[in-house]
């Protein structure tokens, strides 16, 4: 995309919010919503949004509440953006778009501009040597991506990714046919986002996924929020924090920025809140430096022992220690070679501080510790969560009310997916099951990660990309090698509701597949179908769309699995009846639940109001691990070394966003407007360098040898350590290359960026 030299002039900056939500919020809500639609269609989109009756938030994967839940507005404001996409229909991104623009053309706009197009309506295919999509017809398309996986000389060389929001049923059946074709080429998001989390827990805790339940937030003594921007991130999140607070719990936020969200919450269904001003949230703001969080849980750790000497049996749970766990020794000898203040002194944090935060914890058991992206997109990431759970551990806040592991997932049902079998490394006894219940044998070799994956294409050992939602190129890192990447390819295949970039890089030959949103009606032969999805916590709930889609040309999603797999499989015997399981959902999930654990009477449980919660071992302090225990871990600090003029940049999400899709150009709650291209430094940082507020710089990374730069940004101070920026994602995604990816989950540290800033 190219920018407009007077692209950076409309630039506002105003001083940063200091409490989330409130009238604001929805008056942004509603705005959005009915400028996309007529009034009788964008209302029943919200009054059924995340209703027990009704249909999941395509957003964030925040749990619904498990009791009540308010029938006027059970949705935040970037829930409501997200419905706003979807039921858009004063714009279509009709064939009439694409006659009008050709590849090169739409290339050109930005994000935003080719999001408000509106939904697609039609299948698209643009072949090579052509500019233009053109519309194609379902059958033609399926046949087209049939005759060129059948051409392949292994499976291996396709990629089958997929996106968070794509339901169980969708993706059970996306993996069935995969498998089935004959590769574990699986990539999807989580291997970009909480990769680490699944690997750290599985490591210590023997599940990769949260160990609280909704209402175990409420119920908490201590709350810490590492790494994570719930205002804009999970904004139903501070319903609950709200709550846990006037129960009397303590938050701690361990963040490098100020987030409005963490500071006071402002409920906008609350007349008290709406009149007083709002629930203060944090109790002790940790402004940390960027990945320096292992280091600081190492000092807490080391500190919380020291204390336990003052008061023998009062901080360290030692009946939990001796009963459930392994490793403490050997934790307790690393733990003794490290000097407290060489470790505070890495976190930019005064001993003091990390002092009230031991105070605060050393008496409480019921302590939950929140994280996301902050931890999880770094070299280290892994070991720092490792710490996260050394901590929980020493504490005995694992499997108790109140307390536990709260990894906050970032795409509504990316947890739904892994759970259901899109994994590029599945575990034996998964595919035994497959292979038990469809009588194939599952291909046994690991596939590719979403990193390995655009290696693979860019060295021509992948040939076709199928997408399954998403914006791939986008949320990938190293954006201009990625797209090289695409560009290799013989064909590329997206499924999507909306236009997007992915869409215009693409492969020799490329084609859009449009699918029905959560909140459309499906119709299949046996009626209306509903789909299902899996929370952050673990709960397993019906999503039933409601309003009539604004083509007769859409598929749903598990639709679109059944016609390739039929395509594909044409002249082979699978075993498979694809037209009885797309008739009628109940069929897939009879599959489902002959294959995955937990899902015994799955159409059953799943029909009662607000699902039912999967078994989690770690609740019970039961652990799947290969010795029965949760583990201790030993984890060393890293420390990044930079030189006078370098920086470390960590990427970040706006207000107006959610992952890839940019709802607009403003971050009221850090008080930017009307612009996207910006740097957050510390002043202090921006004198050292001889530059000047809203002075237009170019970042620059270095990285064995070869420069990358993200043209044309506007320098901004702001409240952030020394030594660290923030910019936006994906614009920044440039500066990384495809191989910096953290230890153990191969996952993007877009976190950890080291740039320097150079004036224009």
């Amino acid at each position: 995309m190219k920018i407009a030299p007077d692209a950076l002039l409309g630039l506002k900056i105003t001083k940063p919010k200091e409490t989330a939500a409130g009238l604001t919020a929805v008056t942004v809500a509603l705005q959005h919503v009915f400028r996309t639609t007529d009034l009788a269609r964008g209302w029943k989109a919200l009054i059924e949004l995340n209703q027990k009756d009704g249909y999941d938030c395509p957003s964030c994967a925040w749990p619904d509440p498990d009791d009540h839940r308010s029938r006027v507005a059970e949705y935040c404001e970037n829930g409501a953006k997200a419905v706003a996409d979807e039921v858009m229909t004063k714009h279509t991104a009709s064939p009439v778009l694409f006659q009008r623009y050709s590849v090169d053309e739409l290339r050109q706009k930005d994000d935003f501009w080719l999001g408000q197009q509106g939904r697609l309506t039609q299948p698209l295919i643009i072949r090579k040597g052509q500019t233009h999509y053109e519309p194609i017809g379902w059958e033609e398309a399926f046949q087209l991506i049939a005759d060129h996986l059948n051409a392949l000389d292994s499976p291996d060389e396709a990629v089958f990714y997929t996106s968070g929001r794509t339901s169980n049923e969708a993706a059970f059946l996306y993996q069935l046919f995969v498998r089935q074709f004959g590769t574990n080429n699986l990539p999807d998001c989580s291997n970009m986002c909480h990769e680490s989390t699944s690997v750290a827990l599985a490591e210590t805790l023997g599940l990769g996924k949260a160990s609280i339940v909704y209402e175990d937030i409420e119920k908490a003594e201590v709350i810490m929020i590492m790494g994570q921007n719930p205002g804009t991130n999970a904004p139903r999140m501070l319903t609950p924090l709200e709550h846990a607070k006037r129960n009397g719990a303590t938050l701690i936020a361990v963040n490098p920025l100020v987030e409005t969200g963490l500071l006071a919450f402002k409920y906008p269904q609350s007349p008290r809140d709406i009149l007083l001003g709002g629930q203060k949230l944090t109790d002790l703001y940790l402004q940390i430096r960027i990945n320096a969080d292992l280091a600081f849980l190492k000092a807490v750790c080391k500190l919380l022992l020291e204390e336990e000497k003052k008061t023998p049996g009062r901080v360290i749970d030692a009946d939990f220690i001796k009963n459930y766990t392994s490793g403490y020794d050997d934790f307790i000898r690393s733990l003794e070679s490290y000097d407290v203040e060489e470790l505070v002194a890495q976190t930019g944090l005064s001993m003091a501080q990390v002092q009230q935060a031991v105070d605060i914890l050393k008496h409480k058991k019921k302590i939950i510790i929140c994280w996301a992206m902050g931890l999880t997109q770094h070299r280290n990431s892994v070991k720092t969560i490792n710490e996260v759970i050394n901590l929980l551990l020493l504490k005995g806040s694992i499997g108790i009310e109140g307390g536990g592991a709260a990894p906050i997932r970032g795409h509504s049902n990316v947890q739904g997916d892994r759970t259901m079998g899109i994994w590029e490394r599945p575990k034996p006894e998964f595919l035994d099951r497959l292979k038990t219940v469809f009588g194939f044998e599952p291909p046994r070799q690991h596939g590719f990660s979403a990193v390995e994956a655009v290696q693979a294409m860019h060295d021509g050992s992948a040939k076709v990309f199928f997408g399954m939602g998403g914006n791939f190129l986008m949320a990938v890192s190293d954006t201009d090698y990625t797209a090289e990447a695409l560009r290799n390819c013989k064909l590329t295949v997206q499924v999507s509701t909306k236009l997007n970039r992915s869409h215009l890089v693409h492969g020799e030959t490329a084609l859009i597949l449009p699918c029905l949103a959560r909140s459309d009606r499906d119709t299949q032969a046996s009626g209306d179908q509903f789909v299902t999805t899996e929370a952050t916590t673990g709960v397993v709930q019906p999503s039933h769309g409601r309003l009539e889609p604004v083509s007769r040309h859409l598929k749903s999603e598990p639709a679109i699995v059944a016609g390739l797999a039929k395509a594909v499989f044409r002249n082979r015997e699978t075993g498979i009846d694809w037209d009885k399981l797309i008739g009628n959902y109940d069929y897939i999930r009879d599959l489902i639940e002959n294959v995955i654990p937990g899902f015994d009477h799955y159409n059953e449980r799943v029909r009662k109001p607000g699902g039912f919660y999967l078994p989690n071992g770690p609740r019970e302090r039961t652990f799947r691990t290969n010795d029965g225990k949760a583990h201790f871990s030993i984890n060393v600090p890293e420390q990044h070394e930079l030189q006078p003029d370098e920086l470390l940049l960590m990427t970040i999400r706006s207000h107006d966003q959610f992952n890839t899709t940019v709802y607009g150009n403003d971050d009221r709650y850090r008080g930017i407007h009307n612009e996207r291209r910006v740097v957050f430094m510390h002043p202090d940082d921006i004198a050292s360098r001889g530059l000047q507020s809203q002075q237009i710089v170019r970042l620059q990374s270095r990285y064995e040898g070869k420069i990358r730069t993200a043209e044309r940004f506007v320098v901004v101070p702001y409240n952030i350590p020394r030594g660290c920026a923030a910019a936006y994602f994906p614009e920044t995604n440039v500066l990384l290359p495809i191989n910096r990816v953290a230890e153990g989950s191969l996952t993007p540290t877009s976190k950890s960026i080291i740039i320097t800033v150079k004036p224009v």
